[in-house]
């Protein structure tokens, strides 16, 4: 049974996911150079009044991106 994909984008404040891959080469390059690599725990800290910037914590500092930015940024499915 193959669940949806959950990117950054669909977490609620305060969840956390761990970084899968990435679903735009380009922007992939991007996102590496200001650390979120594959296997890193990225926790959504806010989401601007209008949707649009959104704030999370990874690799130890605040990263605030653009929400379609932060849809490409692939999470693993919950390992329960």
């Amino acid at each position: 049974m193959k669940f949806p994909e959950k990117t950054v984008a669909d977490l609620n404040i305060g969840e956390k996911g761990i970084i899968n891959t990435f679903k735009d080469p380009v922007m992939s390059l991007k996102l590496l150079e200001m650390g979120c690599l594959p296997g890193t725990e990225v926790t959504l800290d806010f989401i601007a009044p209008l949707g649009c910037p959104v704030g999370i914590r990874v690799a130890g500092y605040h990263l605030s991106l653009r929400k379609r930015e932060a849809a490409t940024i692939v999470l693993k499915p919950n390992q329960a």
